[in-house]
Formats: structure tokens, sequence, C-alpha cells
């Protein structure tokens, strides 16, 4: 009996424990990586005309596990060289307010790192040098002495070049291997490559918005702190919305691969779903920021659902 009385509590306790592991792991950014391997995995299969194999679904979790474990190991290093900056610009993440020690944060990023290595390796040669790459940048990114989110510029190419770039033809040419299909790269995967890498250079921008404060006491030089909070926010904006009208523009082209009708609506219909959204947003308001900053995720989380889908319809 007083075992049963006792048992609520490891649950608890392992509750709080994931919980706090969900917030060290940054939620937008796994929905994100989730997303990515997906969409490409969809844009293999609508280009090859392939059918489902049992061979395919072990690709697609290996490649789903190693990137996630990838994306938990670039999070969580941020996060351990970052804890006083934290405690200002985001005090609600586990370091940063003590529901994690130093030392758990230090033994879930070792066991990250290395298990999206040995799943990578073991999944495909493609996936490995994808995965391989993307950590040697994320640690680059956060580690000193290179510590490149330093400087705007390189912190910039290091998010863009990752998620835009290595991932997308990463993925892309990992399924081709796995579908035994030629590894030359088709035009529809660079069309969605250059859309994601401009829209990630706007999430790489904006992302220091509502980071202002911290990072301007511990001396990390950002486009926000250069050019001031307006203008930042009215280039990400831009950016985006010029990723939207190119987008448009492909699919009134007539691209065989993709069905025209499908792009040019959904990305109209986003196009002023952003703007519309974006005028409601006060530079005065840290949360406003943030909810728009979140806002901006989904719209990168969608793009994954859209393009992948116009495929599938050509």
């Amino acid at each position: 009996m007083s075992h049963s009385h006792n048992s609520p509590l490891p649950r608890k306790s392992l509750q709080s424990y994931l919980y706090a592991f969900w917030k060290f792991s940054r939620p937008h950014t796994i929905i994100g990586t989730s997303l990515s391997v997906l969409g490409l995995y969809l844009v293999a299969i609508a280009l090859s005309r392939t059918e489902f194999s049992y061979i395919q679904l072990v690709s697609l979790l290996g490649a789903w596990i190693a990137c996630l474990c990838g994306n938990v190991y670039i999070v969580g290093l941020n996060q351990l060289e970052d804890v006083d900056i934290d405690k200002i610009n985001k005090p609600h993440l586990p370091l940063a307010s003590g529901e994690f020690s130093r030392t758990q944060g230090q033994l879930i990023v070792i066991i990250t790192g290395i298990l999206a290595l040995v799943v990578a390796w073991l999944t495909g040669p493609f996936l490995f040098g994808m995965v391989a790459l993307s950590l040697a940048i994320g640690t680059a990114y956060s580690l000193p002495p290179i510590r490149l989110k330093q400087f705007p510029f390189w912190a910039a190419l290091c998010i863009f070049s990752v998620r835009g770039t290595i991932v997308n033809l990463g993925l892309f040419l990992h399924f081709s291997w796995v579908l035994q299909k030629s590894q030359l790269i088709p035009l529809t995967v660079w069309i969605l490559t250059i859309f994601i890498l401009v829209f990630t250079f706007a999430i790489a921008i904006f992302k220091d918005i509502p980071d202002l404060e911290g990072d301007r006491l511990y001396n990390i030089t950002t486009f926000t702190i250069q050019l001031g909070p307006q203008a930042v926010f009215n280039l990400a904006l831009w950016v985006l919305t010029v990723c939207y009208l190119a987008m448009i523009l492909v699919g009134a082209i007539h691209l065989a691969s993709v069905n025209s009708a499908f792009l040019v609506i959904t990305h109209l219909l986003v196009l002023c779903w952003m703007w519309t959204q974006s005028l409601g947003v006060d530079l005065q308001d840290k949360t406003a920021i943030a909810q728009f900053y979140q806002f901006i995720w989904k719209l990168f989380f969608l793009e994954y659902l859209i393009f992948p889908a116009a495929c599938l319809l050509a």
C-alpha cells in the first residue's frame, strides 16, 4: 500500500524532467527539423515516382532520429555557452532557470552529439556527411575560441547555411541514394533550397530583436544592435516578401514538377497573412516581438508542407 501512495512522485519528477528537456531542445527548432526531414522525403518520392517500401521507412526514421539528435546537440551547446546571457534574454530555459545543472546539460549534449553521428553513419553516407558538417558548424557557432555568434555576418551565415543549404541538399541526396536514383539535384530542389536559404536569413537576423538587452550587456554584436530593431524588423519582412514573390513567380512560369496553381495561390495567401500579422507588432513590447518571431517559424514549418504538396499534386 505504501508503495502505491509513493508512486506518483517519481512520475511527477519524470514529467518535470521531460518538460525541461523539451524546453532545452527548443521546440520550434525540433518541429522545423522534423518537417524538413519529412518534406524532403516527400519531394524525393514525388520526383522519383517511387512506391513506398520498408527500406524507405527505416531510412526516414534514421534520418529523423539523427537530425533530431544533431538539433539537440547544437541548441544545447549554445545554451551551455550562453547561461548568463539567457538569464536575461531567456530566463525560462532549463540551464538559465536552474532546472538543469551544467553537468546535466553537458551530458545531454555529449550523448545527442554521439548519437547523431552514429545513427547517421549507420543510415547512409550522405546523411552522415550532412550531420557531421552541421555539427561542426554548430560547434563553431557557439564554442570559444571561434564562437562565430559574436559576429553578425558569420552568425547569420552559420544559421542559414545549415538550415538552408546543408540540410535540404543533404537530405535530398540521402533519400535519392536510398531510392537508388540519380545523385543530380533537380531544379525543383534547388528552388526549395534557395527559398529556405533566404527565409532562414530572415529568421537569423530577426531572432536577435527580442535578445537586444542581454546581447548588448555581454558585447554580442548583432544586426539589431548595429541597425536598430525597426530597421531589422523591416529588413526581415521584405526578405520574406521577396521569398514569397519569387515562389509565386516560379508557379507562374509553370514548372513541370510542381502544381502551378496550388503554388501561386498558397504563397499569395501566406504573403497576405504575414503582412496582416506584421501590422500589429509593437517593437517596444518584447512579448509581441517574440510572438511574431514564433509566427515566422510557423511560416517556415508551413513551407515544408506546401512545397512537397505542390510536388505531389503535379
